[in-house]
């Protein structure tokens, strides 16, 4: 088995047990208080009170030490005391995308986006300790992890989010599962540099946002739907209201868009204050918004008042488990979600992402639209594949004419099928420059596309330029 090795600063035995003895001596003298655990910028000042603290009794209890040696000590125990150890070094690795704890009688594993599962030399000394990692990731969210609610789903400061079980639950011994997200979001240039999908989808996809086209992205575990529905968000127009409605805050948009985020809220120990996706999209359709982005469709309520927002006039984009796009279909109309027919008939798009273990690569492996027939009794769904991914070459191929979709823009843009034609051709245009000016962060893309919906020829001329 490949190892992930870190190199971790050698300490003595006695010089632990200093550093034990002053941690536990800093964090008695400055009690910190649940409030400012919960705000980061109070976990900000938190920090430099105990590194200030840290360095006067390091001084005092080992005056010998360099002043790097003394940095070194310090790093160490704000990590113990702050943060969760040696994982922090793995945190910062942008190579990682899952870091795993199954118990203390193994090394951690990690999952790298280039060479898959790989163990490492780090093992946890024992299950307490994992059990306060865990315990210190809930608290900073109003959480807490305990023998009578051994399960916990949680997030850290980072976006990051962390899946914990207690031993017996777990049957070896105390878990973590941290799954990392990009530090700096994916925007369109990325997904089409990285062959994600073509030039020529991510115009037609971009068109069937302007003119509000609901969009169901679906796909296997780690597959990048939920990435890919984030990409998409940009395209939405700067003068529209977005709510969107997560379990964790995993959508990033850029910042000067009209967008509220909501995420739900686990019950307390006591089994209060649960604030479930139900909950917060009810709520969501009295705050005006004209697109609702949901983090995934899970339960049939969920997917009902998702499916009755899009009826009465708001632009949805969800996510949902499924490889392809007849499996989308029938996981709507079947139980646990069981949508009757005549709802799903509302949705537009449904957008299937793909990871490909083998070359470890990630494609848009269809874009489908469901084309409703027949009468409100005996209503039936076509499936029409607009967009198709050819695995044996590698290319995003057109599959298909749309038809629906194309009857819909006519209907509410007044543009002929030559014009629809031309706006596709200029979107694809702008998005080849975006590629070719390697122009990726989030706020950059996003001000090209909302300055293309405040004047498209000013844009266009750019371009050409």
């Amino acid at each position: 088995m490949p190892i992930y090795k870190i190199t971790y600063p050698r300490i003595e035995r006695a010089t632990h047990a200093v550093l034990d003895s002053i941690r536990e001596r800093i964090v008695a003298e400055l009690a910190f208080k649940t409030e400012e655990i919960l705000n980061p910028t109070d976990v900000k000042e938190m920090k430099d009170k105990f590194v200030n603290n840290a360095s006067m009794l390091l001084k005092k209890e080992l005056p010998s030490i360099s002043e790097r040696e003394n940095k070194i000590l310090i790093g160490i125990l704000v990590q113990e005391a702050l943060g969760l150890g040696p994982l922090e070094f793995m945190l910062k690795d942008q190579g990682l995308e899952e870091i795993v704890i199954n118990s203390s009688k193994e090394p951690v594993w990690v999952y790298h986006r280039e060479f898959g599962w790989l163990k490492t030399n780090i093992t946890i000394p024992d299950e307490a300790k994992i059990y306060n990692y865990s315990a210190q990731i809930g608290r900073k969210v109003g959480t807490q992890i305990t023998n009578l609610n051994p399960l916990m789903d949680a997030y850290l400061a980072t976006g990051d989010r962390a899946n914990a079980t207690l031993f017996p639950i777990s049957s070896e011994g105390n878990t973590l599962t941290i799954r990392k997200f990009a530090r700096r979001a994916w925007t369109i240039t990325d997904f089409i540099e990285m062959g994600t999908l073509s030039a020529d989808v991510a115009a037609f996809l971009w068109l069937a946002i302007q003119y509000e086209m609901n969009i169901v992205c679906t796909g296997g575990t780690a597959s990048g739907k939920t990435s890919f529905l984030n990409v998409l968000s940009m395209f939405i127009p700067p003068t529209q209201r977005i709510i969107s409605i997560e379990d964790t805050r995993e959508i990033q948009l850029p910042n000067f868009l009209h967008w509220v985020p909501l995420t739900t809220r686990p019950p307390n120990i006591e089994g209060k204050g649960e604030v479930t996706m139900l909950e917060l999209m009810i709520n969501a359709l009295r705050m005006r918004p004209d697109r609702m982005i949901v983090g995934e469709i899970r339960r049939s309520k969920e997917a009902e008042v998702l499916f009755e927002a899009i009826n009465t006039g708001h632009s949805v984009y969800s996510t949902l488990h499924a490889n392809t796009s007849e499996e989308t279909f029938k996981r709507l109309v079947n139980p646990p979600i069981n949508i009757p027919v005549s709802l799903i008939s509302s949705l537009q798009l449904v957008a299937v992402m793909h990871r490909d273990r083998r070359k470890g690569i990630r494609r848009l492996l269809e874009v489908t639209e469901l084309i409703p027939s027949g009468g409100l009794e005996e209503m039936k769904i076509e499936l029409n594949t607009i967009f198709k991914w050819i695995p044996s070459k590698d290319q995003i191929v057109e599959w298909g004419k749309p038809h629906r979709l194309l009857k819909e823009i006519k209907l509410y843009s007044a543009m002929s099928d030559d014009e629809i034609k031309e706006n596709i051709e200029g979107k694809k245009k702008i998005l080849l420059w975006l590629v070719k000016k390697k122009i990726r962060d989030i706020n950059q893309v996003g001000r090209l596309i909302s300055d293309y919906y405040k004047n498209p020829e000013s844009v266009m001329k750019m371009v050409k330029k």
